[in-house]
């Protein structure tokens, strides 16, 4: 498993855990690094961009953060609890440096889901409803893996 490229070196997972780096120029990948329900989690989230954030929403017609991440999942099966601070103790912690397509990435009093390459799609503020970003924009105090 490609985990992500770092100064031009693949981070790899081998079939038995074994972790290690192989460079860049020697690796043909035979599928995108982020497939699987991680990227097809991020598109279902990406789809809702624009949606306006509405305090308490859990729906089409407006979310807040956590009603939002529990939405997007749900539509996968799986099934979360309904705040972030919940959420946030949810599934297994991972590290920055190992963060995925789909991962929690949970800040003090707010979720959002991990888009890859350092960036995140989440339901902001009123302002600005369904968007994304930088996944530093703020301290970020636990990722969480729950696929």
């Amino acid at each position: 498993t490609v985990n992500g490229l770092v100064n031009g070196w693949y981070d790899v997972t081998c079939q038995y855990g074994t972790e290690g780096y192989i460079r860049s120029d020697l690796l043909v990948l035979t599928s995108n690094a982020t497939s699987g329900k991680g990227s097809s989690i991020v598109e279902t989230a990406l789809s809702h961009l624009g949606t306006r954030y509405v305090y308490g929403g859990a729906s089409a017609g407006g979310f807040d953060c956590s009603g939002f991440v529990q939405s997007v999942y749900a539509n996968f099966g799986v099934s979360l609890p309904r705040t972030s601070y919940e959420q946030q103790n949810w599934g297994t912690e991972v590290s920055y440096a190992d963060a995925q397509p789909g991962d929690l990435i949970c800040y003090g009093g707010h979720v959002a889901i991990y888009m890859g390459n350092g960036r995140i799609v989440h339901a902001s503020s009123p302002t600005n409803g369904i968007c994304y970003g930088s996944a530093t924009y703020r301290t970020i105090l636990t990722i969480r893996r729950v696929l």
